[in-house]
């Protein structure tokens, strides 16, 4: 399906490996020390997946540049998976940080930047009700728990192959048969996902229907554009129709934002006009400080309000001690007011057209059967020649072998990609010549699949 040899590919993949393994010997040491205190030698266990033969540790990073602990200077397109879209380390955000630390660091009480940051929120997605979490993970797993609480309903719609962080509800798939199944890797889950998740694939209208029809499902959480398996974006009219949809049966529609936020400063809620009754944003919001949210509309909020007992606000499953911290949410509104700006968003724009201009045109040279999506200020590109119409799709064209390789390629030409993907996403600081090295890279390493 690629249109490469296997064999092509694990003899280049040799040669990254031993050109990575005389870039890094420091990395190498850590690596080795770290093995000793933490499994796999990394601090979180899905950092084993990055190419090479130990992970790049870093020494600082800047803007849309790190420096590892090698030396060695790296073009970010990565940016923490969308935790540091800002740019790492924005000045605003850092001279915002600094003072807050001076003046206290959690609380459980709120602050003045908690009221800023909310009211520039309600203004960029038009929902008037919001609240902050540490994680887009807490953020989806709250709005869920609401769901079913105001509905009373038990069951959760979810698109198949979606990735909502780690809420169970959302590790569930479809397999050969059409039958919902706990999705491969899904680690201890607490009850069989059919119990509690109808999966759907995306774009696809009547299946939604039949999944909501039998009136059980409480909520359909869904990003507006596939971002985790790949990006696929929306047939037109599927948003506005899945809205009626849920308007007639009486389900909750939720978008979850937090990489399509790349979409624009409103994220494609703005952009593409939709009416959902709740939106979820995360990580990029803190400026790369742990801090997400969640609006809803006056009407769900006013629901919820009204079905929570004061008595019982503080142990029904939503909340957590650290959200809204008085650090995350100086952070949250200098990012929000100062860093991602309309200005930013359509310098961050242009650096995903010319990234994308430029892979498109490595992948001709080379005569592939692949191409590259592009949503706002992201871009990645997939090992089939037409762009994946739903997640399955997407899933299909993935070759875990060549992605390590084009990674690692990249990598030992001090580029980062985002992890477990194609894909590249632009900060404020990424620059022409940033992308350009990106696309020699890429066009070298795509005439050589081939030689």
């Amino acid at each position: 399906m690629t249109g490469v040899d296997p064999a092509r590919v694990a003899a280049l993949h040799a040669e990254a490996t031993r050109r990575f393994e005389a870039q890094r010997p420091r990395s190498r040491e850590l690596f080795e020390r770290g093995r000793r205190v933490m499994p796999g030698g990394v601090p979180m266990s899905w950092m084993v997946k990055w190419p090479g033969s130990w992970p790049t540790f870093v020494a600082r990073a800047s803007g849309a540049h790190f420096t590892c602990v090698d030396g060695i200077d790296h073009v970010d397109l990565c940016l923490g998976d969308t935790g540091a879209m800002t740019g790492h380390s924005p000045a605003a955000t850092v001279a915002a940080v600094r003072a807050q630390l001076d003046r206290g660091i959690t609380t459980m009480l709120p602050g003045e930047d908690a009221v800023v940051a909310a009211e520039d929120l309600a203004a960029r997605f038009g929902l008037p009700q919001w609240q902050f979490t540490l994680t887009a993970t807490d953020a989806n797993r709250h709005l869920v728990r609401y769901a079913r609480h105001v509905t009373g309903r038990p069951r959760v719609a979810v698109i198949d192959w979606c990735y909502h962080g780690s809420v169970d509800e959302t590790f569930a798939t479809l397999d050969a048969d059409g039958r919902v199944v706990a999705r491969r890797g899904n680690i201890g889950p607490p009850v069989p996902p059919e119990v509690t998740t109808a999966v759907v694939p995306f774009n696809d209208l009547d299946a939604m229907e039949r999944a909501l029809a039998p009136g059980d499902v409480a909520c359909v959480l869904l990003e507006p554009a596939m971002t985790n398996i790949g990006i696929v974006l929306p047939d037109d009219g599927y948003l506005a129709a899945l809205r009626d949809m849920c308007d007639r049966t009486g389900t909750l529609l939720y978008v979850d934002e937090t990489h399509t936020l790349c979409a624009g400063p409103g994220g494609c809620t703005r952009a593409w006009g939709l009416r959902p009754d709740a939106v979820v944003v995360g990580k990029t919001i803190g400026g790369g400080v742990p801090a997400a949210a969640f609006g809803m509309t006056a009407e769900l909020a006013d629901r919820v309000q009204r079905s929570v007992e004061l008595e019982d606000v503080d142990v029904g499953g939503v909340g957590g001690t650290l959200a809204g911290n008085a650090l995350s949410m100086a952070a949250v509104r200098a990012t929000l007011t100062e860093v991602l700006t309309p200005e930013a968003f359509a310098t961050m724009t242009a650096r995903a057209v010319r990234w994308t201009e430029g892979v498109q045109a490595g992948i001709d040279a080379a005569g592939l059967p692949w191409q590259v999506t592009r949503l706002g200020c992201r871009a990645e590109y997939t090992f089939r020649p037409t762009p994946p119409h739903d997640g399955a799709e997407a899933a299909a064209a993935d070759d875990f072998a060549l992605q390590q390789l084009l990674h690692l390629w990249a990598l030992v030409d001090g580029i980062l990609l985002t992890p477990f993907h194609n894909m590249a996403l632009m900060s404020p600081d990424t620059t022409d010549d940033d992308v350009d090295r990106h696309s020699r890279s890429f066009a070298t390493v795509t005439q050589r699949l081939l030689a």
